[in-house]
């Protein structure tokens, strides 16, 4: 259903209350004369308020902007104000974002949003700090906004005021994709230009303190690439470069394994992005069901024409935006490699390595003995996900026991080294090494050169 384009005639809130002898002194000695009776905007135009349809207003600090989204809002009952939405402040922001939807549905809202990191989505809402907060407010929104199909718009007050330029930046983006994807009624007020390219507004209204309107409908080109891409470059980097991007990966630990290549995306400035890739493990079940077989056994030919990526890492700020695809799908020729393999528990919730070229071969559940550890630990009253897990793995020894043969097990299978690797491990890595592993049901993917295909018949 079309919503009919709304008639606008911007004005300032009218003043209230007799003018004070301070107001008429200032107004006087200024020129002010009119202060007390702000002046309305005199343009009257249509805005575009349809699916599918980004409008953006900006203007200084005292143009009108809030009050046209606020006249907006009275003609429409249902809209969804960004600022309107409400969080329990003692509730995960993941349970309040889409409740209604799958999981991964929630994720990718909150990752578009600026919020890719698992660790802010299990919080509290109200122990996230001001930025994040609009950022989950503007996710939520979105999610009822899709899911209500209503024809009142979603409206936006102070668009990203809140966010340092480069999030600001590329939440615009993934706001133009949104719209697009899911058809959305937007309209977004705010102060800073530098947000319009990323942003592509289908319409475009102007304000000033001075009572002129003017409203122009930019030209948008479907999936424009992010601003921020411009510039960009790939560079060969080491063990070493991962160190700053270890704290920003949902395991948060630096263990890579074998490493053999690791990329790094930069922009002017700094390292955004890095890929790695080791020495893969020597047998996986779905990788032999994907290749008929040709590595089982042959641990001449895993090394020889096999890698793993290990770790591919984004910075928060820029999650959604298309960087990670793209670092990776111009790095996989350059591993020199016939197959490279993924296993990625983000798999589920973001699709970015079949972007990149991969094929999504299938997913692993969780294994009969991860199940059993955690049935042994329930026996002696142990919850991994307590925060007493720490200091039970320190202080008991059955409980360590159980921990450290299920880390070891892993470690066997994927990196080697195994034995040596849990006995240096601290009680605090050791418990958050398991507690990534009893839930962990990777997807695996698999990349084959295309100009050799390497196959159990050649």
């Amino acid at each position: 259903m079309v919503t009919p384009a709304v008639q606008f005639r911007p004005s300032h809130p009218p003043a209230t209350g007799p003018v004070s002898a301070r107001t008429a002194a200032v107004a006087l000695r200024f020129g002010l004369a009119d202060a007390a009776s702000p002046r309305a905007h005199d343009a009257t135009a249509p805005l575009p308020l349809m699916p599918g349809r980004l409008v953006a207003i900006v203007g200084p600090s005292g143009g009108g902007k809030s009050t046209t989204l606020l006249k907006i809002a009275e003609q429409f009952p249902f809209a969804v104000v960004v600022g309107n939405v409400a969080f329990a402040a003692d509730q995960a922001v993941i349970d309040q974002v889409a409740p209604w939807a799958g999981l991964a549905d929630a994720a990718a809202l909150l990752t578009a949003c600026g919020l890719g990191e698992p660790r802010l989505w299990v919080r509290p809402f109200g122990a996230l700090s001001d930025g994040e907060q609009f950022r989950a407010r503007l996710a939520k929104a979105i999610a009822c906004h899709s899911r209500t199909r209503a024809t009142a718009p979603l409206l936006c007050d102070e668009f990203c005021s809140g966010l340092h330029r480069r999030l600001a930046k590329a939440v615009s983006y993934n706001m133009r994709k949104l719209v697009s994807r899911r058809n959305l009624s937007v309209v977004v007020a705010c102060s800073n230009e530098d947000l319009l390219p990323d942003l592509q507004p289908d319409a475009l209204l102007r304000l000033d303190d001075l009572g002129h309107a003017i409203l122009t409908h930019p030209v948008v080109r479907p999936e424009k690439p992010f601003s921020l891409r411009t510039g960009l470059r790939i560079v060969r980097g080491g063990k070493r470069d991962y160190g700053p991007f270890a704290a920003m990966h949902y395991r948060r630990t630096g263990e890579l394994g074998f490493v053999d290549q690791v990329f790094v995306m930069k922009d002017a400035a700094e390292p955004i992005a890095i890929v790695v890739y080791s020495h893969a493990p020597l047998e996986l079940s779905l990788r032999n069901q994907a290749t008929q077989g040709w590595f089982s056994r042959h641990p001449a030919r895993v090394n020889r024409s096999l890698r793993i990526l290990r770790r591919l890492v984004v910075h928060p700020d820029l999650r959604g935006c298309g960087l990670g695809h793209q670092l990776v799908r111009k790095t996989l020729p350059r591993v020199g490699t016939d197959y490279v393999e993924c296993l990625a528990d983000m798999g589920e919730f973001n699709p970015v390595f079949e972007r990149a070229g991969m094929t999504r071969i299938g997913q692993y559940q969780i294994s009969a003995d991860r199940r059993q550890a955690v049935d042994r630990l329930d026996a002696l009253g142990v919850d991994p996900q307590a925060s007493e897990f720490v200091s039970a793995v320190c202080r008991q020894r059955r409980v360590r026991e159980i921990v450290s043969r299920v880390v070891y097990r892993w470690y066997a299978a994927t990196t080697g080294g195994g034995a040596h690797r849990v006995q240096r491990q601290s009680p605090e890595l050791l418990a958050q090494t398991f507690r990534g592993l009893i839930g962990s049901q990777p997807v695996y993917y698999l990349w084959r050169r295309k100009a050799r295909r390497a196959s159990k018949a050649a």
